[in-house]
Order: C-alpha cells, then sequence, then structure tokens
C-alpha cells in the first residue's frame, strides 16, 4: 500500500507582489475616498463664500465661482459699512466677528490651560503616588468617560445661575476648567511608562514629589500633554450648545454662538448664505494652523500609546 505526499503549492514572487500591489491600491482608494469626504464640505464653504450672491445658487459645475470675490470675508470683519454690504448681497445682519473671535481665544485659552495642568497633576498622582483608594477613585474617572455630558448640563447651569455667573466668562469656563477624565487616562498611561531611575535620583537630591513632576516629569511629556492640549482646544473652540446657555449677551458670544445668531437674522427672508460661510471659513482657520503646527505631536503620541 503506498502512500502519497501532498506538497503544498507556494504563490510564485509574481502572484505574491500582485497581491500585495492590489492591497496597496484598494488601501490608497480608500484612504482617497475618506480624504474626499473630510474635504468636500470644506470645499463647499470656502466656494460659497467667494461666490457673489446673485451667483449663488445659478448652475455650475466649476470647482470655483466664475466670478471670486472676497467681499463677504470684509464684511464679515466689519471692514465695509452697512449700505455696501446689502449691496453685496447681505441681509443687514451684523457680527462683530473680532469680538466674538476674542471671546472664542480666551474661553479656549483658560479651559484648555487649567485642564491639562490640573488632569497631568492628577495623573501624576493616580501613576505614582500610593493613598487609600486610589485605584477607585482612578476606576470611577475612567467610568465617567460613559457618562453623556448632556447629563451634566442642567446642574451645572443651575450651580452657576446661583453663583451669579451667568452671561460671566466664569460661568462659561466653570465646568470644563477642572481635570479631564480622558487627560488623565492618558498621561497616566505615560507617566507609568516613564522610568522611575530618574525620579528616584531626584528624589535622593532632595527634590519633593512636586518638584520631581515640574523638572522631571513634565519636561518628558510635553508630546502627550500637546495631544491632549490639541484635543481639548478643539473641542472647546467648537462647543456651543453650554455658551449658549450661560452667555446670551453679545458682548460674551463666543464664533460658535455669534454664528448662530448671525444665522437666525434674516431680514430679507433668507440666510446670508455667503457671509455665514466667510465666518465660518474664518472660524476653521484656527483649527486648521493649529492641527498643522502641531498635527506631528498627536500622531506620535498615537504611535508612542499604541506601541505601549
Amino acid at each position: 500500500m503506498s502512500t502519497s505526499i501532498t506538497t503544498p503549492v507556494v504563490p510564485s514572487a509574481a502572484v505574491r507582489a500582485r497581491r500585495v500591489s492590489a492591497s496597496r491600491w484598494l488601501a490608497w482608494g480608500i484612504l482617497g475616498l475618506m480624504l474626499f469626504i473630510t474635504l468636500a464640505p470644506l470645499w463647499l464653504v470656502l466656494k460659497t463664500a467667494i461666490t457673489p450672491t446673485g451667483d449663488l445658487f445659478t448652475p455650475g459645475g466649476s470647482l470655483l465661482p466664475d466670478h471670486p470675490t472676497i467681499a463677504h470675508f470684509a464684511r464679515v470683519l466689519g471692514l465695509l459699512s452697512p449700505e455696501e454690504a446689502m449691496s453685496h448681497g447681505g441681509s443687514g445682519a451684523q457680527i462683530n466677528f473680532l469680538r466674538s473671535l476674542g471671546n472664542s481665544l480666551l474661553f479656549t485659552t483658560l479651559v484648555v490651560v487649567s485642564q491639562v495642568l490640573t488632569s497631568a497633576m492628577a495623573a501624576y498622582a493616580f501613576a505614582r503616588l500610593r493613598f487609600p483608594g486610589r485605584d477607585l477613585l482612578f476606576g470611577l474617572f475612567v467610568v465617567s468617560m460613559m457618562v453623556p455630558g448632556v447629563v451634566t448640563f442642567i446642574p451645572n447651569f443651575i450651580l452657576v445661575k446661583d453663583l451669579g455667573w451667568l452671561n460671566t466668562l466664569a460661568g462659561m469656563v466653570a465646568p470644563f476648567c477642572l481635570f479631564s477624565a480622558f487627560g488623565i487616562f492618558f498621561l497616566r498611561q505615560f507617566f507609568m511608562s516613564i522610568p522611575r531611575d530618574l525620579e528616584e535620583a531626584a528624589m535622593l537630591e532632595g527634590a519633593s514629589p512636586l518638584r520631581i513632576f515640574w523638572t522631571v516629569v513634565l519636561p518628558l511629556a510635553t508630546t502627550p500633554i500637546a495631544t491632549i492640549a490639541i484635543l481639548q482646544g478643539i473641542n472647546m473652540w467648537n462647543e456651543f450648545f453650554w455658551p449658549f446657555l450661560v452667555a446670551k449677551e453679545e458682548e460674551q458670544q463666543v464664533l460658535t454662538v455669534a454664528l448662530q445668531s448671525f444665522k437666525s437674522q434674516t431680514p430679507q427672508g433668507s440666510p446670508d448664505w455667503t457671509g455665514l460661510m466667510a465666518a465660518t471659513a474664518l472660524t476653521i482657520l484656527p483649527t486648521l494652523l493649529l492641527l498643522v503646527a502641531f498635527g506631528r505631536k498627536v500622531v506620535e503620541s498615537v504611535q508612542f500609546s499604541g506601541s505601549k
């Protein structure tokens, strides 16, 4: 009785190369599709912003309008008189863009600085210090990430109202300025990866835990801290509901609330789409500059966290 041994068929190098090439083209195709889906709304915003109002609803298949103009940006920035703004198709509504821009920058900066600082200190305490209930408290912070933010809006509003902080910067900043569950979790993972030898050497020199945190740990954590700052900065820059709820006065309006007010003012019966898109394009610009300047920090931090 004879037995036969079947030799497995190994694909040739050419077949393997074709498979790799096909997979690579498929990956590039998916990436291109995702890029198109991401950039198409931005292109639509910019195209509407530079389109004359009279040409806005005319059919056209070109990527750019036939007669582009920057007049809509000028009137949003307050560089045109009301009569000139009306002549360019404005609805008569006014938006103090520069004041709202300053409010958004101040609001975002205060929240990011306070939140990153407190989150870093809490994360270092969870990573290095030993105290009763540490693991339970950290678990509660992690669980809090599962609680929708809308659940806390009513209690926060009642507290801010009782403190007399309605229509103030303090009322806008208060619910966001202390800690971030995600920031604590993210930074704690990084702090735990720092060699203890560095901290022990500083401790032998007589440094306190607080001094070790400021002079040894923080300089090593610039990348994850920059990542948290960027992510929280984008979230706060786009925050709408809470500032709209507690600061409706024009002097305190951030950009997102000012854009909503600008859209709702329609004396001529329809929204001023060209002016609204011009203001939206100017609002998006700081976020894009932030990502271009520090986007590599986010990628490096995510890669480092993934390797751990």
